[in-house]
């Protein structure tokens, strides 16, 4: 379970270079996200199309942070916007859509995102389109699957809310064990920036 994911705005209008004004849905699941629908760019959430949702991913997150005042109800240090997310048409016809997250500076998941898929639940259910108790499945740019369940309805601050539950497989790649000497004068680490 995840805390509690809201809507901020359903289909707001931002202006972008090369598109002009897109629709966009801003919702919270952990982290503050735009949605947009792939398609209204002309293109796919598959590998073959990731240089430019990358591009546009960060021109949408550009477009939005400068226009629009995001602040968390409780969380100054949650107040800014962490990407955006393209939805499109699922390969498993079993799965409801896929998502691509393109973060932080141009980063992309390789799974659906947690944090975006409850505030996808959370867009879902203030279009009456799920309810309590129903579960989506998600797919990633990659293929891997997250199970989105809507647990209850909440508030949170003056916001109507969900909490939400993600499910998804993880599997333990490597083991690593750090040796600090003490004599080593960084052993415990440095920060640049």
């Amino acid at each position: 379970q995840n805390v509690p994911s809201f809507v901020v705005a359903l289909d707001s209008e931002i202006e972008i270079p090369d598109y002009g004004k897109i629709k966009y849905d801003l919702a919270f699941g952990g982290a503050y996200y735009a949605y947009v629908q792939a398609d209204d760019f002309g293109l796919t959430c598959y590998p073959k199309d990731i240089d430019q949702l990358i591009y546009i991913g960060r021109e949408i997150k550009k477009a939005v942070s400068n226009t629009v005042k995001i602040k968390h109800p409780f969380d100054n240090d949650l107040s800014f916007l962490y990407g955006t997310i393209f939805i499109s048409e699922p390969e498993d016809l079993n799965s409801h859509s896929r998502n691509v997250c393109v973060f932080a500076d141009g980063e992309v998941d390789r799974s659906p995102t947690g944090t975006g898929v409850s505030g996808r639940l959370a867009i879902h259910h203030a279009r009456s389109e799920i309810n309590i108790g129903d579960s989506i499945t998600i797919e990633s740019i990659i293929g891997t699957k997250f199970e989105g369940r809507i647990v209850k309805e909440t508030k949170f601050g003056n916001f109507n809310a969900i909490i939400p539950e993600v499910t998804g497989e993880a599997f333990i790649t490597g083991k690593h064990e750090f040796y600090i000497n003490s004599e080593d004068q960084i052993g415990k680490g440095f920060i640049l920036r």
